[in-house]
Order: C-alpha cells, then sequence, then structure tokens
C-alpha cells in the first residue's frame, strides 16, 4: 500500500498514523518546505503542492501511487487537484486502487436539529458547503470513470490534542454562546485516521459519516471542560447578540443531529464516541496541549 495525502494537515497526520503500521510507504503534500519536519515525524515522505501545479518529484510518486486521500478543500472553481488530474485518474495514478474524499456534514444544510444520515438529501448552506457537495459530485464521476472505489468521509467539527476547549481556556478565549435548541456534533481526529484506515483495508465505497455519538450543546462542552480543569465556565453569551465572524456565524445556522449508524454497521468502533469521555482523556492523559 502506497498511500498519498493531497493536504497533509491536522486530519491527515492522523490518517497516516493510523496507517503506518500496514503502509508500505505514506507521501503527505504541504504547500511549505517548513511543515516538512512535522510531516516526517508521522512516517510521511512530504511533498510540495501549491494547489496550482504538480512539480516533477510528485508527479513521479503519484506513478506508484495505490491509495489516494483527498484532503484540500475546493474553492470556487472546483476541486484543486482534480482541476490538475483531468478527467483521466489513471493517467498519473496508474496503480490506483482506492480513494477517499474528506468532506464535511455540512453538506446536509440545516435541519431544525433532527437527526440526518446519508441518504438525507444535501442541501447546503454557505458557500463552502455548496463547494463542498460539487467536488463529491466530481470526484464520484471521476472515480467511476477510472474504475476505482471512492469512500467519502463527511466530517463533523473536528478537535483533538492541540485543537479542543482546554486549549481555548488557556488563550483566553473560552465562550459559552447560547443558541436555543442549537446542538453540534464533533469528531476527535484519531477517530478520523482510524476510521480511514479501516476503510481502506475494506476497499469499501460509498458515503460515511464519520461523527461523534452525541450531538451537543456547544455551550454544555465548554462547561464540562471548566469542571474537569477546575475553574470557573466563562459565562453565557447571548448568541444573537454576541461578536462573531461572517464564519463563525455561519455555523450556528445549520443545526442537526447527524447518524454514524452507516461506519458503525461495518463493524467500525469510535474510540471517542462521546465528548465527555474524549475530554476526559484529553486531560488526564496531558495530550490536549498536543
Amino acid at each position: 500500500m502506497h498511500v498519498m495525502i493531497f493536504g497533509a494537515g491536522y486530519s491527515g497526520k492522523a490518517i497516516a498514523n493510523a496507517l503506518k503500521t500496514e503502509a508500505a510507504t505514506i507521501s503527505g503534500t504541504t504547500r511549505s518546505t517548513d511543515k516538512f519536519a512535522s510531516l516526517a515525524a508521522t512516517g510521511m515522505t512530504p511533498f510540495l503542492f501549491d494547489g496550482a501545479h504538480l512539480n516533477d518529484d510528485l508527479i513521479a510518486t503519484m506513478a506508484n501511487v495505490t491509495h489516494l486521500v483527498q484532503s484540500i478543500a475546493p474553492g470556487k472553481d472546483g476541486d484543486p487537484l482534480l482541476a490538475l488530474l483531468g478527467d483521466d485518474l489513471k493517467r498519473l495514478l496508474p496503480k490506483l486502487e482506492w480513494i477517499a474524499y474528506l468532506s464535511t456534514v455540512g453538506v446536509y444544510g440545516d435541519h431544525d436539529g433532527a437527526w440526518v444520515d446519508e441518504e438525507t438529501p444535501c442541501r447546503p448552506v454557505s458557500a463552502r458547503s455548496v463547494e463542498r457537495v460539487a467536488a463529491e459530485t466530481a470526484w464520484a464521476a471521476a472515480a467511476e470513470k477510472a474504475g476505482v472505489p471512492l469512500a467519502i468521509l463527511r466530517l463533523s467539527g473536528i478537535y483533538g490534542p492541540g485543537r479542543n476547549s482546554f486549549m481555548n481556556f488557556e488563550k483566553e478565549t473560552a465562550r459559552r454562546l447560547v443558541k436555543k435548541d442549537q446542538v453540534f456534533n464533533r469528531i476527535r481526529v484519531e477517530d478520523i485516521g482510524t476510521a480511514h484506515a479501516f476503510l481502506a483495508r475494506r476497499n469499501e465505497r460509498g458515503v460515511f459519516n464519520v461523527t461523534d455519538d452525541e450531538p451537543a450543546p456547544p455551550q454544555d462542552v465548554v462547561s464540562f471542560a471548566a469542571t474537569l480543569m477546575g475553574v470557573e465556565p466563562p459565562p453565557e453569551q447571548a448568541f444573537e447578540t454576541a461578536d462573531l465572524t461572517p464564519m463563525a456565524r455561519s455555523f450556528y445556522g445549520e443545526n442537526k443531529r447527524v447518524s454514524n449508524a452507516r461506519i458503525r454497521g461495518l463493524g467500525f468502533d469510535f474510540s471517542f464516541p462521546e465528548y465527555k469521555i474524549s475530554l476526559t482523556q484529553l486531560w488526564e492523559s496531558g495530550l490536549w496541549r498536543g
């Protein structure tokens, strides 16, 4: 197995870590040579990719790739990698056996707190989620034409070591925003890695929600983190009057509960299925700082 991770950031590193014992080679791309050392520390061979050009070293490596992971967000002009690969994936990836596309549960849009699953029609609200739906569709068409299985992993809010409520308390940015009946799902980054490895081993195809079991109000998560730390939680703030960036405010425009029953039905177990279990482990292990 030669894995190539395009956009080997926070989630990409977790995927590399989950595959390090079974993949012969793991390659990962980054926009800066400054990040080469961090990719190498995770067991990846780093390559530069600026999102606009495939350099000679990258093209040479792609000739041996069997498992492709696309983690780079699309833009208004579509998926940057597909734009370079063209309509024939096997032209530069002749040994390709399996593809994973990392998407977001944002593609479902707003459902007023109701449960959604992979059969729920996509009705994205934000521009970035509209772009994600278009990218999913484009990858599905390219994979079908190439005869390669494609797994689309729709991820909820990602957190883990170095990205969590404890870090917000340390940086004095923790807030308890309250919007009536608002809930969010979350996903621990290590579970993204193990879910990917699980699907890759089975050459699974289709759409999978990779998310925890417990959609919860965001203020409850902050309060629980404060309890673990032994500090007072910040005062509650009404969402309607809070000072938020347009992007932060847009997240609250989508309210839904996301089911992970499909991937669980295949036999996958989440290591961190609930935020209380996860935050407790992060705090007690000291891993929260990353």
